[in-house]
């Protein structure tokens, strides 16, 4: 079984929400999640920071207005209300 953090001894997982979600996703399965494609074309969302429209291709995508960070899981990526943000603020690991 492998140790994705939904079934693993910590972390966040598939479920999560805020902050925790975009860090689960980011670092699942040696960050190979975070950069692929949604299916079905991605989803249509809302920037929780500025209040952007924009277009999520891969599981953790960014708003190209305000580079807020965004992530949604892929058990729960067929719908747009499970998108979470981590916070004005926050820049992935990969960023800093």
């Amino acid at each position: 079984m492998s140790d994705c953090g939904s079934c693993g001894p910590e972390g966040g997982g598939p479920f999560s929400e805020g902050t925790e979600l975009v860090e689960f996703v980011n670092a699942a399965h040696g960050g190979s999640i975070a950069n692929s494609p949604i299916p079905d074309g991605g989803l249509n969302a809302k920037c929780q920071g500025c209040g952007a429209d924009f277009h999520m291709a891969t599981f953790v995508s960014k708003c190209p207005s305000c580079q807020g960070v965004h992530a949604v899981s892929p058990p729960r990526s067929a719908d747009p209300a499970n998108i979470q943000f981590a916070g004005a603020e926050y820049k992935l690991p990969q960023d800093r």
